[in-house]
């Protein structure tokens, strides 16, 4: 399945349930929710439901984990980052993965979505109506209530008849047994152990968390042991002081006895962590946890250790990747830990500690954002996604100034993300609570005025620039001065008043260079080039494209200033009619952008390449890179050039005239080659300069 959750065991028993599900989700009903109580298995069913149903969509299976989300507006967000489409768009994303699905045909198994069942639910209604050939599976604690959902409620494993001592063929004796081997490679089930797994198996109630919390424990523990330990424990359930906070519906008893009697297992420094990295969601590094979670309870040395012992516990899921180990907590057991966090008074403590250690990640992001460091700093936070999100709704939670104070460094974050939709949520969230002046309303201003501008909502962008007029003249500092007329300049450019942004640009030039703003600087050479090619002045457009390369530096590797910058310059060369200088700034642009991945920018670098080689008259390349150039947009979430009326003119007006000097048929085929291939092809084929399609 695509966008699998990390390593996975094999799944026990469940095969009546995988073969109804399948069927129901393959031949009968296009929304179907596995329903069950917390610790049931649902999400390893679905996982193995898309598996075996995946070769009968034609476009796959894709699975959505909505479970570190906390904002329902940005589920279609969630989606689209699961599928091969990108946030890189300034529609609305629901109608970007509403079209993307509309004529294919896809499994979409939406994890985890008793959170946001209304939101899921609204999601799920405009995707079935949109896509014909669309299938929902979703696993929820509740059904979402469609009348179109057909509920399928997972019951526990079967376990051993009373008075049964041997087990049998049982599914949960095998569930238990396979997971005591993990834990213990040798153990074998014998006439010795039998009556004591039983008895495990029967006290647990079948439930799959709560065998395999307890088989974890065979490691330190015989099962004699595990047995009259989990006795003792039923013996006070009665005074239930671990009830967990807001679970809804509530927990099955046995999942409670096992989790709690997990808990009591541990050392007192293993469940403190258990506790404070609950406030982490998705995965996590490990050297996130030592910033977040050390202190002299928890000293930093320790913590290595103390993860290692989680992990054999079965309370942490253990992930190495090519940046160091990361860690991820099964939802039931982050619940739990969080409820015991709020009991020991730590809860906002260690949720602003965590605000803090991403906050300062994305400080140095920004400190050197226009530096060679960009792409392997932005790089090192996509793994992050769901904690910078989730450090968002912290932060929101705790205060307009702790929120503000945040999405004043996420734009280096957002910008080579290509998310200008989900940026500007976040940020009207943060300047809403935040309404005094201060150095951090006013770089998400600045910012906002950004996106809404790229987004082309004129009115909201000329609105972001006012108020942030309005900051720097409360806080008098001559730096915030350039930033807020370079902002206003830009926005009134695109809003189709060159000349009165030019005159604004050139102020805000002349405060950057009396301040020593370097940053600045190349902000505003770039933004000028902009303005001066809307204004028709290309001469003036591609001089100062030429200054803002010449401030980045020529050796330099800062990929997203750069690339644009080359972009544009390419445009003007090309409506000044070099074409040679064009097909060179759009391959040097294609290259930078695909070391961060940037859909958008590299459909823009594919689609001048593509003009540069009609103009030249070398029709069989232009076709093939108008296909890919397509691909691409496509994924991008956006037609070329964001619906922008001039330049999609130029993309028009060029292929057309491919298409006339090749014939419709050989175009055609030429185009469509080029669509189909992989996206590394089409950069490497780009790049190369070569005439003869791959």
């Amino acid at each position: 399945m695509s966008h699998p959750r990390g390593p996975r065991t094999r799944l026990i028993g469940r095969a009546a349930e995988l073969s109804r599900v399948e069927r129901l989700v393959c031949r009968r009903s296009r929304l179907v929710t596995l329903t069950g109580v917390a610790g049931v298995g649902k999400t390893r069913l679905a996982q193995a439901v898309a598996d075996a149903a995946q070769g009968q969509f034609r476009d796959g299976a894709w699975l959505v984990e909505l479970s570190p989300l906390r904002d329902g507006a940005l589920v279609a967000h969630v989606i689209a980052e699961a599928l091969p489409l990108a946030d890189q768009t300034t529609r609305p994303m629901i109608d970007v993965v509403a079209e993307y699905l509309a004529e294919r045909e896809t499994l979409l198994v939406l994890d985890t979505c008793e959170h946001l069942a209304v939101a899921c639910a609204l999601t799920a209604e405009v995707l079935l109506r949109a896509a014909p050939g669309l299938r929902i599976l979703t696993t929820s604690r509740r059904p979402l209530n469609l009348i179109a959902e057909e509920v399928v409620i997972l019951d526990p494993l079967p376990v051993p008849e009373e008075g049964d001592s041997t087990g049998g063929e049982n599914d949960a004796m095998a569930l238990l047994a396979e997971r005591a081997t993990q834990a213990v490679p040798d153990f074998t089930v014998t006439d010795a152990n039998r009556r004591d797994l039983v008895w495990l198996c029967r006290r647990l109630e079948g439930l799959p968390l709560a065998i395999e919390l307890a088989a974890a424990r065979l490691h330190e523990l015989s099962t004699a042991e595990l047995a009259a330990r989990l006795e003792d424990r039923l013996g006070v359930l009665g005074n239930d002081r671990e009830a967990v906070y807001g679970t809804d519906p509530p927990w099955h008893q046995a999942l409670r006895t096992a989790i709690g009697w997990s808990n009591e297992l541990c050392t007192p420094q293993e469940r403190l962590l258990w506790a404070r990295v609950s406030v982490f969601t998705g995965t996590f590094h490990a050297e996130a946890v030592r910033q977040v979670c050390a202190d002299d309870q928890l000293p930093g040395d320790r913590i290595p250790a103390l993860l290692g012992a989680l992990v054999e516990a079965s309370i942490l899921s253990w992930e190495p990747t090519g940046g160091g180990d990361r860690y991820r907590m099964l939802d039931t057991l982050r619940e739990y830990g969080a409820g015991w966090l709020e009991a020991i008074g730590e809860r906002d403590a260690c949720r602003r500690r965590h605000i803090a250690h991403y906050a300062a990640r994305l400080h140095r992001f920004a400190d050197r954002f226009l530096t060679s460091d960009q792409v392997p700093l932005y790089w090192a936070l996509v793994p992050e996604r769901d904690n910078l999100r989730a450090a968002l709704g912290y932060a929101l939670d705790d205060g307009g100034g702790s929120a503000v104070a945040l999405t004043a460094v996420m734009w280096p974050y957002w910008t080579c993300a290509g998310q200008p939709r989900e940026a500007g949520h976040w940020m009207d969230l943060a300047l809403e609570r935040a309404p005094e002046p201060s150095a951090d309303r006013f770089t998400t201003l600045v910012w906002s005025c950004t996106y809404a501008t790229y987004r082309g909502e004129h009115a909201a962008a000329q609105r972001f620039a006012d108020q942030a007029q309005e900051v720097a003249d409360r806080l008098g500092g001559l730096r915030q001065a350039g930033y807020a007329a370079m902002s206003r300049g830009m926005a009134l450019a695109y809003a189709g008043e060159p000349d009165a942004g030019l005159e604004l640009l050139h102020r805000a030039t002349e405060i950057f260079r009396d301040t020593g703003d370097a940053a600045g600087m190349c902000w505003v050479a770039f933004r000028r080039g902009l303005t001066h090619t809307i204004a028709g002045d290309l001469d003036a457009g591609l001089a100062d494209f030429a200054k803002a390369l010449d401030l980045l530096g020529e050796g330099s590797e800062e990929s997203y200033l750069t690339a644009f910058t080359l972009i544009s310059m390419g445009i003007a060369h090309v409506l000044s009619g070099d074409t040679k200088a064009a097909d060179q700034a759009g391959r040097r642009a294609l290259a930078l952008q695909f070391t961060r991945d940037d859909l958008l920018g590299s459909a823009a670098s594919l689609s001048l390449l593509a003009w540069a080689s009609a103009q030249d008259g070398r029709y069989p390349r232009a076709a093939w890179l108008f296909g890919a150039a397509s691909a691409v947009w496509t994924l991008a979430g956006a037609v070329p050039f964001v619906g922008n009326p001039k330049l999609g003119a130029l993309h028009l007006r060029f292929s057309a005239t491919a298409r006339q000097s090749l014939g419709d048929q050989r175009y055609e085929l030429l185009h469509h080659q080029g669509a189909k291939q992989p996206r590394s092809a089409a950069v490497n084929f780009a790049v190369s300069n070569r005439d003869t399609p791959p």
